[in-house]
């Protein structure tokens, strides 16, 4: 091995006594600072942490409001398959905020945390000034809006959560809660910002108003000064292949109880932006114009928002399985998002989208829990990583195949039917877990981690 390159820890040795990492840690642990949980630093690091995951995500819950706009240009010009093409752009934007959750979490450890967000916050700006030239470009904003303001935001999404434990720790669970409910301020917030922006002044200038907003999430990134060491990655006398080798860790896969969890999640999230991209669409053909064509949607983040916070604080609670809890989540949402068309009645639509949003919060609360449930805290980054990245695909297509089916049936009864059943299908995959026999624990993994063969 050449000098400089340390191997990495494996599910092995972890737990050794007589491993050189673990006796490193030791010897270095009294020179780290602890997390202050407070002051004033920290939390302006909360408030911009805040700002990075309510904007960022307050965007793209936002794209139906985009949408609605792409699509009929796109109708009215005769482009065939508008609804998909259209969805497609948004879809593009979730998928890669997720699929590039992976290389977000390498970067943070060659370049640290703060270069990272200060450059997925310039990636974003660029992408929507980009967009604001080709605004009915459908090719060009699929590169420019999909792909680099998706991939922008997930290089600053990363650095904003995991900036805050070098600045919390007795309270990092409360602060945790109050920074993704970011999101969802944001996606009640501006819906009716960019709708009154698009009636008044075009969407060409929608997204000039969007890059000002996104050039706060850069300035929080310098904002991001850790207080721990990083883990940083050195590339001194390194090849490429053996940063990448030591970046990349893949051992929680050989824990069954991980793969049983992360496998099933890309038939869960297959239809989970659905309702995001094309509920506008779907209440302005369904429903009255005299209707407020946003509360829903604006509801389903409200309701998130308290999700978060709830059942956050819930999974803290020995007494209740987490996995369980996220199981039921995906149930009531599929169930839900299955009910959804055949409403006639826009107060029960509206009672039905703070269901969805109440455990979508509970989904989205509990990833973080579950993972070092599962995997131990030391591969709880990665493991999220992976397992959104395998889903990020589904996730874009989804709303895209949604779009083309409701082109050629002229109704979203079937879209909205198979984005409920999937979620449903997943969650039932997800007992085998359960059934695992009871495990053969390794040093210092949770008492899920199964020994591999």
């Amino acid at each position: 091995m050449p000098k400089g390159i340390h191997p990495k820890p494996s599910l092995k040795n972890v737990g050794s006594k007589s491993s050189g990492i673990i006796k490193k840690h030791k010897h270095h642990k009294h020179h780290e600072p602890k997390p202050p949980d407070g002051g004033l630093m920290a939390w302006m690091i909360v408030l911009a942490s805040f700002l990075v995951n309510g904007i960022l995500f307050g965007v793209i819950n936002s794209y139906s409001i985009i949408y609605t706009v792409f699509e009929k240009h796109l109708r009215d010009t005769g482009v065939a398959n508008s609804e998909s093409k259209a969805a497609l752009v948004g879809s593009l934007s979730m998928g890669f905020t997720f699929f590039m959750s992976i290389v977000s979490g390498m970067l943070t450890r060659l370049l640290g945390l703060r270069k990272t967000a200060v450059l997925g916050g310039a990636i974003a700006c660029l992408g929507l000034v980009i967009s604001s030239f080709n605004e009915y470009n459908h090719v060009v904003l699929c590169f420019s809006y999909g792909f680099m303001y998706g991939s922008g935001s997930s290089l600053a999404y990363t650095p904003s959560l995991a900036i805050l434990g070098h600045y919390f720790k007795k309270h990092l669970g409360m602060v945790n809660g109050i920074v993704t409910v970011g999101s969802s301020v944001f996606t009640v917030i501006l819906p009716p910002l960019m709708d009154y922006i698009i009636t008044n002044h075009g969407l060409a200038w929608l997204f000039r108003v969007l890059v000002l907003l996104n050039i706060v999430t850069l300035f929080c990134g310098f904002l991001f000064k850790p207080l721990m060491p990083e883990g940083k990655i050195s590339k001194k006398n390194h090849t490429c292949c053996e940063v990448i080798f030591d970046l990349v860790n893949v051992d929680m896969w050989r824990i069954k109880r991980y793969r049983y969890w992360a496998l099933p999640m890309p038939v869960c999230l297959f239809g989970y932006f659905v309702s995001f991209v094309h509920i506008k669409r779907f209440i302005e053909i369904n429903f009255d114009k005299d209707v407020s064509k946003n509360l829903p949607l604006q509801c389903i983040a409200f309701m998130s928002g308290v999700g978060r916070l709830l059942f956050g604080a819930l999974s803290d609670s020995p007494r209740l399985n987490k996995i369980y809890l996220q199981q039921i989540s995906f149930y009531v949402i599929g169930s839900s998002t299955i009910f959804m068309p055949f409403i006639k009645l826009f107060w029960l639509l509206v009672v039905t989208a703070l269901v969805i949003g109440l455990f979508d919060g509970c989904f989205i609360s509990l990833m973080g829990p579950i993972a070092i449930q599962l995997v131990g805290a030391q591969y709880a980054a990665q493991a999220i990583g992976f397992m959104l990245g395998l889903a990020a695909p589904f996730l874009s297509v989804g709303p895209t195949l949604a779009g083309y089916v409701f082109h050629i049936t002229k109704s979203y009864t079937i879209p909205f039917i198979v984005a409920g059943i999937c979620p449903i299908v997943g969650a039932s995959l997800m007992f085998c877990i359960h059934k695992q026999p009871p495990a053969v624990i390794l040093p210092n993994l949770p008492p899920d981690a199964v020994k591999p063969k």
